[in-house]
């Protein structure tokens, strides 16, 4: 199909699940493809040749190099903006853009009326909340599907044959910066704490790029009134006239905001004369799981699904209906009156306060690569709740001396070994420690890779280790 890419000569930077959908895409479009790659490892070489069988031309080892005659870059999210390649680009004037922004470009190009986007993202809790968000929109009947960094190919949603009503998109930091001309129906920015500061280069930096996606909004810009840091990015955002500003509280909402009243979520932004009258939306209870953080989720997906004009009958069917992820917050087993939770996604200090604060009394299982994080915030908040502390991985030594500033009193049990054979020893430490009533909470803080492939071995082993106690 003739296209602005027909003959055009693209870039496009890093395989993997984005690279090589944007090179088929584009080459599909009768672009003239280069891809360039950093690694050459056995994944790489094989994704090379299934793309040099369709006619794009692979470079493998070798992605700091721009390609002569490139005219536009397409760029995997991940690859950081200081690359060399980029500042070739800049110097060249060449645009760059990432699979997120040619998925936006590419809608409608078949003559379809484009699925707005309903846009999330913030620092934790985006594939959960994307994933409520889908749920509610399909309880309501209409054609959706969660995708962007969710793993769900934003490009095959746009050009795939399959037909949508609506997409509930879930955007990473890295995926705004790379994405200038994004417009969403509405978006929601759920908090904000340091994160990929590597990447990015400051808070501020990182905070603006969350913030692109409010850019454009043409219906809600929803934001987390406990978290002022999204209020602000929806006071700068230069929005369509009539978009309005929607909070979601954990509290009673006032007016333009949606909260929780005696166990009911509410909305009071979606319904006439939002001054004096609440309409419920759906149960504390009917969130699962029903813990701070995650209601939080609910209401935030609930915010945008009825600024898209769904029932309230339809966010309470939705999330009825939706089942978590594994390794988030998931109940694992009760072994001798004690919980064990899994909670492995929690790898940094944001998303592990949320977990603690789920829950009263607890025995907490953490550690691992702290990625340049301190603790002592994160542990002087939850002292009164720890029962006793198991630690393991490379940093725990970070966790130890932040338990021992903020926490003295609580036991703590330091694992100095970093096999995989760990977790076993940390769920029998941590059996010894709790108290029936108490809660073994594995939220680490810290990311996986010194011990496990990622958290989500992590997590599989820790269950594991649990369902041994009980055997």
């Amino acid at each position: 199909m003739p296209s602005e890419f027909t003959g055009k000569h693209v870039t496009v930077a890093g395989l993997g699940v984005s690279g090589v959908p944007a090179a088929k895409v584009l080459h599909g479009l009768g672009a003239h493809v280069t891809v360039v790659n950093d690694g050459a490892d056995e994944r790489a070489r094989t994704q090379a040749a299934e793309l040099e069988a369709l006619g794009v031309n692979v470079r493998l080892g070798d992605g700091d190099t721009l390609p002569e005659g490139t005219e536009l870059i397409v760029t995997a999210p991940g690859w950081k903006p200081t690359k060399p390649l980029f500042t070739a680009a800049e110097r060249a004037g060449v645009p760059v853009w990432g699979d997120v922004e040619l998925a936006w470009r590419l809608r409608g190009l078949d003559g379809r009326e484009p699925a707005p986007w309903l846009a999330v993202t913030g620092t934790n809790g985006k594939t959960t909340t994307v994933q409520m968000l889908a749920s509610i929109l399909k309880a309501a009947g209409l054609r959706t599907a969660a995708v962007g960094n969710i793993g769900v190919s934003l490009l095959d949603a746009v050009t795939g044959e399959e037909e949508y009503d609506v997409l509930a998109v879930e955007l990473s930091s890295y995926q705004l910066h790379w994405a200038p001309s994004l417009r969403a129906h509405s978006a929601v920015v759920l908090n904000l704490a340091p994160d990929h500061l590597d990447w990015h280069g400051s808070m501020e930096a990182y905070a603006a790029d969350k913030g692109r996606i409010y850019e454009g909004n043409r219906i809600a810009c929803v934001y987390n009134v406990a978290d002022k840091a999204t209020e602000d990015l929806v006071r700068g955002a230069d929005v369509e006239e009539g978009c309005r500003a929607i909070g979601f509280t954990l509290g009673t909402p006032g007016p333009s905001q949606l909260g929780v009243v005696e166990g009911i979520l509410v909305d009071r932004a979606f319904v006439e004369d939002r001054h004096k009258n609440a309409q419920e939306l759906a149960e504390v209870s009917d969130v699962n799981p029903p813990a701070p953080h995650n209601i939080a989720n609910a209401l935030a997906a609930a915010g945008l699904a009825r600024a898209y004009g769904v029932s309230a009958a339809a966010v309470r069917d939705g999330l009825r209906a939706f089942t978590p992820d594994a390794h988030r917050i998931a109940h694992v087993a009760d072994v001798d009156g004690v919980a064990y939770v899994d909670d492995s996604k929690a790898t940094n200090t944001h998303a592990t306060e949320a977990s603690l604060a789920a829950y009263e009394s607890i025995v907490w299982i953490a550690g691992g690569l702290a990625k340049g994080a301190t603790f002592d915030e994160l542990v002087e908040g939850a002292a009164k709740r720890l029962r006793g502390a198991v630690l393991i991985g490379a940093d725990r030594a970070l966790i130890r001396e932040a338990l021992a500033r903020h926490a003295p009193e609580v036991p703590v049990v330091d694992l100095d070994r970093t096999d995989t054979g760990a977790m076993l020893q940390a769920v029998q430490e941590a059996r010894r420690l709790a108290r029936p009533g108490d809660t073994v909470l594995l939220a680490p803080a810290c990311a996986s890779m010194d011990m496990f492939t990622n958290y989500n071995q992590r997590g599989d082993a820790f269950a594991q280790a649990v369902r041994e106690l009980g055997a």
